[in-house]
């Protein structure tokens, strides 16, 4: 359950799906024609199958908002429980509005309208699980698309052993750090700081990747987490993301003063 899952947080995306959603609802109704459809007429047909595709977008915007929240409660992560909490909740509203709905325009609290369970049953569950393929389809297919436009911009840091390496994005690389023969990779992950010690030279990880700064000897930084500037005692620090603070060396004072006014 807490295996993660393909996700793609653009609301302009989850939006398609709602418009597909109502388009194929119209068309699924008009052309099967299920249980007492048939006996609209035309003119039943297009006031009344519109409006069900038009609710079932609606009801698929309406949990967006919850959608949001559970993604930043969880670190703009996704993982699976999060999607099967999600097409629950959506059922569920589904299925109280559809109920509504039918009460109250279709037989307009007639006597004999259908009762709850039947309802549910005969009519409201099979159309449920008609639409569902689509919203399931639709949410899977943006988020493996949008995985995989994001691992072709990622970067990978490579290490000078066989197996050793870190592939990530350029904004979430905070600063390398030297340590020895190695180096210490600060990134961040979601919201939370992130360490990996890599063997290899920060000469060699300077000269591969132009758009990092060296502050020190011991230091290159990424200027995209720059905070502020620092002075304690005559001197420098550059406080970064996740009150990180690296040194500036009096060698690379100057070109850091030049490349971070003009580069962030």
């Amino acid at each position: 359950m807490n295996t993660k899952y393909p996700f793609d947080p653009s609301i302009k995306h989850h939006l398609i799906i709602a418009l597909g959603l109502a388009i194929w609802i119209f068309v699924f109704l008009y052309f099967t024609e299920p249980l007492d459809v048939n006996e609209f007429g035309d003119t039943e047909k297009l006031i009344y199958l519109p409006l069900y595709g038009l609710i079932g977008a609606l009801l698929y915007v309406v949990i967006l908002p919850m959608q949001i929240w559970l993604y930043k409660k969880n670190g703009a992560t996704w993982k699976l429980s999060n999607e099967l909490l999600l097409i629950t909740v959506f059922i569920c509203i589904a299925i109280i509005t559809l109920r509504l709905f039918y009460l109250y325009f279709i037989v307009e609290w007639h006597p004999n309208a259908y009762e709850f369970w039947y309802h549910l049953k005969a009519i409201m569950l099979p159309a449920i699980l008609t639409i569902l393929p689509i919203v399931i389809i639709g949410r899977f297919a943006f988020g493996k698309y949008k995985n995989k436009k994001l691992e072709e911009q990622k970067i990978e840091i490579k290490g000078e052993g066989n197996y050793e390496g870190l592939r990530l994005l350029l904004k979430d690389l905070i600063c390398i750090q030297s340590s020895d023969n190695y180096i210490e990779i600060f990134y961040s992950n979601g919201n939370q700081l992130k360490k990996t010690l890599i063997r290899n030279k920060l000469s060699v990880i300077e000269k591969s990747f132009p758009e990092l700064l060296r502050t020190h000897r011991s230091f290159i930084i990424n200027p995209f987490h720059f905070q502020n500037w620092k002075t304690e005692k005559s001197k420098h620090f550059l406080a970064l993301s996740y009150q990180i603070e690296v040194p500036i060396s009096k060698t690379y004072l100057e070109n850091i003063k030049t490349q971070l006014f003009t580069t962030v």
